[in-house]
């Protein structure tokens, strides 16, 4: 079933995709609160579906904060943090993955050294280790966040150069003696381009739920910024008295990370030829 040319598959995930990210991004009209004022007073008030009042649409935390405000604030710094941290790695793989497809030279040797070193030892107990020894701060966290998943775009698309690099006109260019970035640029990259894309949109998800998982732990955002992460993490203890502290982050990460899961799964099926039926 099709609705205005896009399948039900498509639509309904991008339609929640992008009431998420209308939400990041404008949602602060809807409340009068600053996410970071507190009023011991107002502690703890259930959302108004529970009985609370239109003053805190969806209830306070422990601290009187507005949960409202404090989830537009989140969202948008998760996802923020998510987009760089998927725009850093895929910059770095995607180089890598060029300069190792050139030839099987030192180079391309080491990073597929490399590659299968970050790909033996899992992602946390290396994000757990880096923000232990060097301490907790925004830069490094970011850091933290590029480089997870740069081996698989340095895989993906040093696999794609090397087929890419073995069609007539780019051997042809190569002949002629045009330089290899010269070739890389104009023939190779628009050649893996719709395998960087669809990599990035699985890559993406999985950079949101590292960074609510670190966030969560208390390695991630700190007080007084916030994201998903941390409020998931400051409810756990509040789930008997108020639930919605923890559910709600919770339930804005499962549709961010669902939606754009299916789409990257719907991308890939109508970029790549050998899916289609």
């Amino acid at each position: 079933m099709k609705v205005a040319g896009l399948s039900l598959r498509v639509l309904i995930p991008l339609s929640v995709l992008v009431a998420v990210v209308l939400f990041a991004l404008g949602g602060q009209v809807l409340t009068p609160h600053a996410y970071d004022a507190s009023s011991l007073l107002d502690r703890n008030k259930p959302p108004v579906f529970l009985g609370g009042d239109w003053e805190h649409v969806l209830g306070t935390d422990g601290l009187g904060r507005d949960l409202l405000a404090r989830l537009v604030v989140a969202t948008r710094v998760s996802i923020g943090l998510a987009l760089l941290g998927t725009i850093i790695g895929l910059l770095i793989g995607t180089v890598l993955g060029l300069l190792a497809a050139r030839g099987a030279g030192a180079f391309d040797w080491l990073t597929m050294a490399l590659i299968d070193l970050q790909a033996a030892i899992p992602f946390m107990i290396i994000a757990l280790g880096a923000l232990a020894i060097f301490g907790n701060s925004l830069g490094l966290f970011v850091a933290v966040l590029g480089i997870y998943g740069w081996e698989s775009y340095a895989r993906l698309v040093r696999n794609s150069a090397l087929s890419a690099r073995a069609l007539p006109y780019v051997q042809a260019a190569r002949a002629m003696g045009v330089k290899a970035h010269v070739v890389d640029r104009r023939h190779v990259l628009p050649a893996v381009t719709n395998v960087i894309i669809v990599q990035a949109t699985l890559n993406f998800p999985q950079t949101i739920l590292l960074e609510t998982g670190l966030s969560f732990l208390g390695l991630g955002i700190q007080a007084p910024l916030t994201s998903l992460g941390q409020l998931l993490g400051d409810g756990r203890d509040s789930l008997a008295r108020a639930w919605w502290l923890a559910v709600m982050p919770g339930t804005l990460i499962f549709l961010t990370t669902l939606s754009v899961s299916l789409l990257g799964d719907a991308l890939r099926d109508h970029l790549d030829p050998t899916t289609r039926r």
